[in-house]
């Protein structure tokens, strides 16, 4: 027999470790009345990670507290937002999202047929939502929509108007869902607060807002998508998930952007209600804490290690993660999942050496996700022996060893200025010997044609570590080519589209060069080329 909440459990429930609630009356007058609507949306672009288990476990309070709860599965918004999910690759995208979120929710225990499951572009082509759009953008300033969007859509430069349209498009889906609140990441708050600026402008009420914190990724960033480093995927093998974790940001004693500390508040309590801490009793024995500020308060003392937290985190999110590898498994899934994401690193044609960039591979189209840049440290600097024009550079670029690379920057920067300086360097071209020393990589630097000649190294953005992989907005996905083909000319032809904009930003046809801690720039060289 299900037992009966009263409004303030209700409230309690729903609320519970959101950062934010916007329309709390609301809220209140709506349970007393009757049972509250909500809807949770996500964009069908990258491969979902473990932070969805976030969403996913307030999803479960909202039905714990009698919600009814809607999913929706945001396809076109997915190919507003700069074209992350390609027009053909939308209903897969869904697809895969729907059977992976549905796994999810079953390997936490939620039962399905207790929420509603909608896909954007069921309701967002009708006559009726298109004349909204129409009369929204008619009230809605440039300005607004832009802001709106500022922390969700990807920024570039030159903007595209459908990024301009997303935030517009999301408020008017509480509208046409029926929904008395949406939820989402706090970092959708200008988009809801669009929403309630606008939505009465047409004659349609204001809704709540409900706003889960950004749990910070793997890197101590925010988790995303199109970091491979600063998530766990959700089909990551237990090796992959164990290695993942080793490298995971946990100093001891850090409790602040500690991702491995949020999944346990933010997943791992809401479910479970408690957390298992197995060590050595050496170090104090096996412990199981029943709530949060107790873990954390040890943590900070430094009186839990590490190793102890990410091991049996570990085993937690194995659990939760079993369930859905083993679905997945099947044959229709691993169909579907290869549909969805192909591997842009792969040829069209099978056969001997049929992998991209391999000799006698046929596949030569330019995808930026094939060219391996990483942020790299200058660890030594001298002059080459055989040639007075050449410095001959260790950088670090997050392997074993350093590389050798030979570069042509003694007439344009001291040996003092390059010592220690991070930089960018392109990693997989085929070694080139010069002057009887093989250089294994480039040093990416801007020039300026002229009397005399500008050049100047690009610089990653402060704090970058070296290691980190360099990708181009839009094309976050995809594995670089082991070795790029010297006969397709495939970085040659990436070159002649970097350029340096006039606000002295790296970019690849207008689209910014990037890592996960933001864009390259150069310090001097707008309107530069990059070689």
């Amino acid at each position: 027999m299900a037992v009966q909440l009263s409004c303030d459990e209700k409230i309690n429930l729903i609320t519970r470790n959101l950062q934010e609630v916007l329309g709390e009356e609301k809220l209140k007058q709506v349970l007393e009345e009757r049972e509250l609507k909500v809807y949770w949306g996500t964009a069908t672009t990258g491969k979902p990670h473990v932070a969805y288990f976030v969403p996913m476990s307030k999803i479960a309070d909202f039905l714990k507290a009698g919600c009814e709860v809607t999913i929706l599965f945001a396809d076109l918004h997915a190919y507003l937002d700069n074209m992350k999910a390609p027009w053909e690759l939308l209903e897969l995208r869904v697809q895969y999202y729907e059977q992976l979120i549905k796994a999810m929710l079953e390997s936490i225990g939620v039962p399905l047929d207790k929420l509603k499951f909608v896909k954007g572009t069921d309701f967002q082509l009708s006559k009726e939502y298109t004349l909204d759009v129409y009369r929204l953008s008619s009230v809605m300033t440039e300005h607004d929509a832009k802001k709106a969007g500022a922390e969700v859509v990807k920024q570039v430069e030159y903007p595209l108007l459908s990024g301009l349209l997303y935030p517009g498009l999301q408020a008017l889906d509480e509208e046409y869902l029926k929904v008395d609140a949406q939820f989402g990441g706090v970092d959708q708050r200008k988009i809801f607060t669009l929403a309630e600026k606008y939505l009465p402008s047409l004659g349609y009420a204001k809704r709540v807002h409900l706003m889960n914190p950004m749990v910070p990724g793997l890197t101590g960033a925010k988790m995303s998508s199109s970091e491979e480093e600063s998530k766990i995927d959700l089909l990551d093998s237990k090796e992959d998930l164990n290695k993942k974790l080793k490298k995971a940001f946990c100093e001891p004693g850090n409790i602040q952007n500690n991702g491995v500390l949020s999944f346990v508040k933010y997943v791992l309590f809401p479910l479970r209600g408690e957390f298992y801490i197995k060590r050595d009793p050496k170090w104090g024995g096996d412990k199981t804490f029943t709530g949060y500020e107790e873990l954390e308060m040890e943590f900070a003392k430094e009186m839990i290690h590490p190793g102890d937290l990410k091991a049996s985190v570990e085993v937690a999110l194995n659990q939760l993660l079993d369930p859905i590898r083993k679905k997945f498994e099947s044959p229709e899934l691993l169909k579907l999942t290869s549909l969805a994401y192909p591997d842009s690193s792969k040829t069209k044609t099978g056969g001997k050496g049929s992998e991209a960039g391999g000799e006698g591979g046929e596949n030569d189209e330019l995808v930026p996700s094939r060219v391996d840049i990483r942020v790299g440290k200058i660890i030594s600097v001298e002059k080459h022996p055989e040639a007075d024009s050449l410095y001959l550079e260790k950088i670090d670029v997050g392997e074993a060893d350093p590389r050798t690379v030979v570069s042509g920057l003694v007439d344009y920067i001291s040996p003092e200025d390059l010592q220690d300086r991070m930089v960018l360097v392109l990693c997989n071209l085929k070694p080139q010997k010069m002057r009887g020393i093989e250089s294994q990589a480039m040093l990416l630097c801007a020039s300026i044609e002229g009397n005399p000649r500008r050049v100047e190294p690009l610089d990653p953005p402060e704090g970058s570590s070296p290691g980190e992989q360099v990708f181009v907005e839009g094309y976050e996905t995809g594995k670089p080519d082991e070795k790029l083909n010297p006969k397709k000319k495939l970085w040659e032809k990436m070159q002649a589209d970097l350029k340096i904009s006039e606000e002295y930003v790296a970019q690849w046809k207008d689209k910014e060069l990037m890592t996960k801690l933001g864009k390259i720039t150069c310090k001097t060289l707008k309107g530069g080329n990059i070689s």
